[in-house]
């Protein structure tokens, strides 16, 4: 076995470790945190099932943003759901037979790649170009951006231009979750966009892209608005009245 393909065999071994206890340990974390007010954004719905189906409508597509800002809607759109799509043809090489709807999905998800791409570029053109979010804006927000851009752009090239082996590509993700490690095809633009992904899977759990989990847990989205009707106790005053 090559040394390069030990080396990204560690990699993704180590970055999928953290990925998934890192993100455990954030939405154990989100869950146990004290919402001791009822603090529901108005308008807001008055039954659980309201605030089904408005987190629903935030989560496909957006609503407080569309509401708020037109422009960064259709960019922020355009990233999630290409990256949808992207995600969801990647999955041909972690399934074997590979699934019938990731099947349907494969020409689309190709092409979704373009609109991830302009989505991203418009909100790092965001961050430079518009003077009060450049002004809050840190190097962490610029630097997530280019990570996903650069990650986008290597798939393209991928996908576009200079094509590599999927075959094999997809022989060493199965060896990596059957413990059984195969060749990784010595592309360097391949390799080049794997390492950007493990980079990505690494710092995912402490970076704010974490707003992905973290909206279900927000009291502002998540509370129905019907403090007369209920009265909203937090779990740990609630512990704190059995206590006394």
């Amino acid at each position: 076995m090559s040394t390069v393909t030990m080396i990204y065999a560690g990699m993704f071994y180590i970055a999928t470790l953290l990925l998934v206890v890192g993100l455990g340990y954030k939405i154990f974390d989100y869950s146990r945190t004290p919402a001791p007010l009822k603090i529901p954004t108005t308008p807001a719905p008055t039954t659980q099932k309201g605030v089904v189906y408005r987190m629903a409508k935030e989560v496909v597509l957006f609503e407080s943003l569309f509401k708020s800002n037109k422009w960064i809607w259709v960019f922020g759109w355009l990233f999630h759901f290409g990256l949808l799509l992207v995600l969801a043809r990647h999955l041909r090489y972690f399934t074997e037979p590979v699934w019938f709807w990731v099947g349907i999905v494969q020409p689309f998800g190709k092409y979704a790649s373009i609109m991830m791409v302009l989505g991203l570029a418009g909100l790092l053109a965001r961050r430079f170009l518009v003077d009060r979010v450049r002004y809050i804006s840190t190097p962490s927000d610029y630097l997530m951006l280019v990570l996903l851009l650069a990650i986008g752009l290597s798939g393209m090239l991928m996908t576009f231009v200079a094509h590599t082996d999927i075959v094999a590509l997809k022989a060493f993700f199965m060896g990596l979750m059957y413990l059984d490690v195969q060749p990784v095809p010595m592309d360097p633009i391949l390799l080049v966009h794997l390492a950007l992904v493990a980079l990505l899977m690494v710092i995912f759990p402490i970076s704010k892209l974490l707003h992905a989990p973290g909206l279900f847990f927000s009291p502002t989205r998540n509370q129905a608005d019907n403090p007369r009707e209920h009265r909203h106790v937090a779990a740990w005053a609630a512990r704190l009245d059995q206590n006394n």
